[in-house]
This record gives structure tokens, C-alpha cells and sequence, in this order.
């Protein structure tokens, strides 16, 4: 009984090990700035998000809307940058800024100083506003919260907005190791 059941299964199980990559789903979302502040500092923000399986969202990618930009971020961090978070503050999902092309400018923007920037996003769904921490580590080893930045849902893309990528950025998403 038990070898017609793992008989039944085995197939199974192997096509959900061979269809997950393929059921993951890339897709842009864009949000405006719903306060001064994140007007000042990001205008609007388009990210590069990979929907995956029971409806888990992995960001890969900040991208200006208003200007031509893009931040690859990588998911995890230190524990220490969700431990400096305003009383109250309920986003979870840790994000590491790049440190290369314009992920640096980003960097500087919101925390001026900082060795090294995370942010700190809420949950990422389409037709929801998302608040996002930005969280620096000083020379030191201090970790300080920056900004909050608050934005209003726009859009959803299949493609990113015309202008805001050149044509050799990557919209492939990485995995982390």
C-alpha cells in the first residue's frame, strides 16, 4: 500500500521541483511619495519584484521613476538594523543596499555617512501603500535609523518604465547564496 502511494507521488513531487523556477513571476511596481520627505528624497520608486510561490514577494531591484537609476539590494542583513527601528515600526523584510553604480548615490542619500545602508521594507503588494526603514552602519559599528519614506501604490508593470533602465541593466533576478 504504502509503495503504490510513494509510487502515486514520486511524479508529482518531481514536477513541483521542476515547475517551481517557472512559476516564479517578475514584475514592477510603482509607487509615488505620499509625504515631503520622501518627495525630497526619492520622488517615485518603481521595484523589480519576483512573486513566488503561496504569494511570497522578493524585491530585487529599486528604480527611479522620476530619474534614470536603478539599485540592485539583496535580501537579509544584520539583525542589528531591524533592533534600531522607531518604536512601533512593523516592517520585517531586511534589504541590502549595493554598493556599486547608483546603489551608492542611494546609499548617501538616505543615510549620509553610513559605511553601509539597508532598508527595512513592509509587505509588498500591489494596490497597498509601503513604508520602507532605511537603517545605516557608522564606522564603529553603530547602527542608527536614517528615514522613513512613505509611498502611495501606482501601478504594476510587466516591464519597467521606458527611460528608467538602460539597456545593459540586468532584470534577471539573483538569488542569494
Amino acid at each position: 500500500m504504502y509503495r503504490a502511494l510513494l509510487a502515486a507521488l514520486l511524479p508529482t513531487l518531481a514536477l513541483i521541483a521542476v515547475a517551481t523556477p517557472a512559476a516564479a513571476d517578475m514584475r514592477f511596481l510603482s509607487y509615488d511619495p505620499a509625504d515631503r520627505v520622501t518627495t525630497a528624497l526619492t520622488r517615485g520608486l518603481t521595484l523589480q519584484v519576483e512573486r513566488g510561490w503561496f504569494g511570497s514577494v522578493t524585491v530585487h531591484r529599486l528604480i527611479s521613476t522620476a530619474a534614470r537609476g536603478s539599485a540592485a539590494i539583496s535580501q537579509g542583513g544584520p539583525n542589528e538594523a531591524l533592533r534600531v527601528l522607531p518604536e512601533g515600526a512593523a516592517q520585517t523584510a531586511l534589504y541590502t543596499v549595493g554598493d556599486t553604480g547608483d546603489a551608492r548615490g542611494l546609499a548617501r542619500a538616505l543615510c549620509p555617512g553610513a559605511e553601509q545602508t539597508y532598508l527595512v521594507m513592509g509587505q509588498v503588494r500591489a494596490v497597498r501603500p509601503l513604508t520602507v526603514q532605511a537603517v545605516g552602519r557608522w564606522p564603529g559599528g553603530q547602527y542608527r535609523h536614517c528615514v522613513t519614506l512613505n509611498y502611495e501604490y501606482r501601478g504594476e508593470w510587466a516591464m519597467p518604465p521606458a527611460g528608467a533602465m538602460s539597456i545593459d541593466d540586468d532584470v534577471t533576478p539573483t538569488r542569494p547564496d
